[in-house]
């Protein structure tokens, strides 16, 4: 029999393809479903129980009321350290990028990416602290960010997929200085104790990947491979999330030392994914579909999809966990729906 374990440790065995005690539960506290629903989900998430964090002191988002329009409409525009900047639609959702520091390619040379996360000094001390507080009891992730996603936030979308196919020097160049970047923050967060890294790059389309495999391996393996290797050294575990059907690139992943992948779940077959990944050894978080079943779907069927998803991944068994996030649009009885079958885990 499984001993009762920490949330920690629950996550460890579910990694490990090793049964826990329960199924580990990771919830997303996103501002915009907790705008829109309020304080019944701001209740929901109090009381449902997390392994990734604690949600207890969790608050409402107060946006500014100076965003909104007299209709209500929502409208917000800022620049990021990157020198992007974005338009805002709805709140809590992200926006769309426009104005792309990097549209005119003579603009590379003076370009200079943000600094990352320092390795010294109070607000890295502060940070190993907050650090090893969260590990007493949760696991814990760092970000380890992205490239082609950061790449047409600072160039137009068609020309980086047009100059990855030429592989010319300035989409080269702009793809290493995100991944020096990227390094930066993963030194800061192995040197802060974190249980993981966690990337997130889309890389697929409906279909199948947005590049041939030959192509993903020439321009973008080699890069993450520079990435995963110090966390690999440190034994650190490794997050990959990527929106799209990616098939042919989870062999990739796994050879990256990839321990868990987050994938689109209504793009694959489900038994042949977790089929798949338990063969490569990647574990899988489990994210509930949040389109046509949290939006458009019964109660009933969302029951029955967390029935289905769990037993089709074997849950139970480790190798995967339930990710939660509830977004704008989705039905509150759904939600409900969502949180009772997690709660009765």
């Amino acid at each position: 029999m499984i001993q009762s374990t920490a949330s920690r440790e629950r996550v460890f065995r579910a990694l490990a393809f090793k049964p826990p005690d329960r199924i580990p539960v990771q919830v997303h506290p996103s501002p915009g479903g907790l705008f829109e629903h309020g304080q019944k989900l701001l209740d929901l998430m109090r009381a449902c129980p997390s392994d990734f964090g604690d949600l207890s002191e969790l608050t409402l988002p107060q946006p500014p009321p100076e965003d909104f329009g007299p209709d209500g409409s929502y409208h917000h525009v800022e620049v990021d350290a990157w020198g992007v900047t974005w338009k805002y639609r709805i709140y809590g959702i992200w926006g769309h990028p426009y104005n792309e520091p990097l549209a005119d390619l003579s603009d590379l040379a003076a370009y200079a990416p943000p600094a990352p996360p320092p390795l010294s000094g109070p607000a890295f001390e502060k940070a190993k602290v907050a650090v090893a507080r969260h590990k007493e009891r949760y696991f814990h992730i760092g970000g380890g960010g992205m490239i082609w996603e950061q790449m047409h936030f600072l160039r137009p979308y068609e020309d980086c997929m047009i100059e990855i196919m030429q592989d010319t020097p300035e989409i080269n160049r702009i793809a290493d200085l995100i991944t020096d970047y990227a390094e930066g923050c993963i030194r800061h967060h192995l040197a802060t104790g974190t249980d993981a890294i966690q990337f997130g790059d889309d890389f697929g389309s409906q279909r199948a990947p947005l590049f041939r495999p030959e192509v993903w391996r020439r321009f973008f393996k080699p890069r993450y491979e520079r990435l995963c290797a110090p966390i690999r050294a440190a034994g650190k575990r490794i997050f990959f999330h990527s929106c799209g059907q990616i098939t042919p690139l989870l062999e990739d992943f796994a050879e990256l030392g990839v321990t868990a992948v987050w994938p689109q779940l209504p793009l694959y077959d489900q038994r042949e994914l977790a089929q798949r990944s338990r063969d490569l050894g990647l574990a899988v978080q489990l994210h509930p579909d949040r389109g046509d079943l949290m939006q458009r779907a019964t109660p009933q069927a969302v029951r029955d999809y967390i029935a289905r998803l769990l037993d089709n991944f074997d849950t139970a068994a480790g190798g995967s966990w339930l990710y939660i996030e509830i977004d704008p649009g989705f039905k509150w009885e759904n939600v409900q729906a969502l949180f009772d079958c997690v709660m009765d885990l």
